[in-house]
């Protein structure tokens, strides 16, 4: 990665940014849905311009503090911060924020929705679990597994493949989560998990599975996307009980 001058200065939203996007990582390790230091969370400025905030190279998440966070442009020139970025983030992130046009993007390999991506259908029946519900009709599947994305053509054919959708399952590797808002985004990637994790114990048992009808499905989808007050409280509550800044502490 390129390394320009760190004089950039930071408003006080994208440092409310930088404190949501840190807590979002936290929480994540929490919750076990890290793996090791690899995967990334992102959250592009809400300036028009290109530049995203990205988790940097080689922290656990768990320690991953609102300072620690690195401010890039697409070309994945280092703006503000002190730690580097890893390029395979840069390659997905990027492309996705770019072709995608989504504002906080959640890549992770967390174990339930992992396994899925590894049969047949390779992701989660909206049909099954009420939390698995609230995702109808907003995902996308991506079979084509093409190996690490070590260039930007890979990250802009994922981008591409996700067709719009939030929820994007990636063949044989994990899965991404956008959202408009980080506590949004978060809360989707947790109930995901949960999901996903709902319907792997189910297959286990061996038993038929009984989806709803295709119209409860796209009800309660509406239903929960019609209310996001709770997104904000669960993450509000991770604040509190992960610590770090409040938005109101930056601001």
């Amino acid at each position: 990665m390129s390394v320009q001058s760190e004089s950039v200065p930071h408003s006080s939203d994208t440092l409310a940014l930088r404190a949501d996007l840190a807590l979002a990582l936290r929480a994540a390790a929490y919750h076990g849905l890290e793996e090791g230091v690899c995967n990334h969370f992102s959250v592009a400025l809400a300036d028009g311009s290109d530049r995203f905030l990205i988790n940097p190279h080689g922290l656990h998440w768990s320690e991953v503090e609102a300072d620690d966070i690195v401010m890039v442009d697409g070309r994945g020139a280092r703006l503000a911060g002190r730690h580097n970025v890893e390029a395979t983030a840069m390659f997905i992130h990027a492309a996705i924020h770019r072709i995608a046009r989504k504002t906080c993007v959640l890549h992770t390999h967390m174990p339930y929705a992992t396994a899925l991506t590894l049969t047949a259908r390779r992701g989660l029946d909206t049909r099954l679990s009420q939390n698995a519900m609230r995702f109808h009709g907003r995902v996308a599947i991506d079979a084509r597994y093409d190996g690490l994305a070590l260039d930007t053509a890979e990250g802009e054919r994922i981008a591409r493949a996700m067709h719009g959708a939030d929820v994007v399952f990636l063949g044989n590797h994990g899965v991404v989560v956008c959202g408009e808002r980080v506590d949004y985004a978060y809360d989707d990637l947790y109930f995901l998990e949960r999901a996903c994790q709902a319907e792997v114990l189910a297959l286990s048992t061996g038993a038929p599975l009984e989806p709803v009808p295709e119209t409860m499905a796209r009800h309660v989808a509406m239903q929960i996307q019609g209310e996001r007050l709770q997104s904000t409280l669960f993450f509000e509550s991770l604040r509190r009980r992960l610590g770090g800044a409040s938005r109101d502490t930056v601001r």
